[in-house]
């Protein structure tokens, strides 16, 4: 499978439309073909959806994990050319094929209560696309069509699996809290020394929020900067329950006696999650950010 016929058309004139819907497909192959459609009528082209899967099937592109794929087999750093992001949805697209055929397992997904396999794949690229706007724009600047447009669906379809923007924003943070925390978990079991262990679990911290994807950013964000107190109280108990794998590192520590662990935890994981705000790519990496921290944490910066 290859995407040549883009280069191809790469000069055409812009009312070649099926020129540029394989631009699209090599610029923004995650875009479904609503989102496709309309992105076009924003250029003064005129296609329908069905237009433009009728497009992606004659050159095989008609499904994100085929315009992935391909973008693969063309390029000669291969999956490395993938962002984070799409190389997730290329693993989730071929675990959904794999269910599709019966050769993986079944179940629900625990954040959507969505049953495996396509409805899943969906559920997966929504999810990422409103982490994406929720961290970009904020929780109360990102619409319901926000989200369908950045997942290249339609308003209903996001509907059908999220009643609600606020059940989606509960999702992805309970997805996201879950995900991080198994990562802690096992980054820092790797040793037996308590303030290697919180060095450990402090740089996985930094780097998701610096270097993550969009479920990742979001979060470490602050959510009391939404000013939704009904919102905040229903992911609180997912973030107590993050925050616990920081409790249990920390309690371990040898701190000299009086020391209020609590308020230590809480001023670490609120120093690190403001990297976000003020992080530019320059002398010091996420990773040194956080070694910094637990350093001057564990050494103090007193003369």
């Amino acid at each position: 499978m290859s995407l040549l016929p883009i280069e191809k058309t790469a000069t055409d004139a812009p009312s070649d439309v099926e020129g540029a819907i394989l631009r699209i497909a090599r610029t923004e192959p995650e875009l479904g073909q609503a989102a496709v459609a309309e992105h076009l009528r924003q250029q003064g082209l005129s296609i329908s959806p069905s237009g433009v899967r009728y497009i992606w099937q004659k050159h095989g592109l008609e499904t994100t994990v085929k315009r992935l794929q391909a973008l693969v087999a063309e390029r000669h750093d291969g999956l490395a050319s993938l962002t984070e992001n799409q190389r997730r949805l290329l693993e989730r697209g071929k675990l959904s094929a794999r269910l599709a055929n019966g050769k993986g397992g079944t179940g629900t997904n625990a954040a959507t209560g969505v049953a495996s396999g396509e409805p899943l794949e969906r559920a997966r690229i929504i999810l990422d696309a409103a982490a994406d706007l929720f961290s970009e724009k904020g929780y109360d600047r990102t619409s319901m069509r926000d989200i369908a447009r950045k997942a290249g669906l339609l308003p209903g379809s996001v509907y059908h699996h999220f009643q609600s923007k606020e059940d989606l924003y509960v999702s992805v943070q309970q997805e996201g809290l879950k995900i991080v925390a198994g990562r802690v978990r096992r980054i820092s079991s790797q040793s037996d020394d308590p303030w290697e262990r919180l060095r450990l679990a402090c740089e996985v911290h930094v780097i998701g929020l610096v270097e993550g994807t969009p479920v990742d950013r979001l979060t470490g964000h602050n959510l009391a900067m939404i000013g939704n107190h009904d919102l905040l109280a229903r992911i609180q108990p997912y973030r107590v329950a993050y925050e616990n794998v920081f409790r249990e590192i920390i309690d371990a520590l040898p701190v000299k006696p009086g020391t209020d662990r609590s308020l230590l935890r809480l001023m670490l994981l609120g120093a690190m999650n403001w990297v976000h705000i003020w992080y530019r790519e320059g002398a010091r990496g996420p990773r040194e950010i956080a070694d910094r921290m637990v350093d001057m944490v564990r050494r103090g910066i007193e003369a």
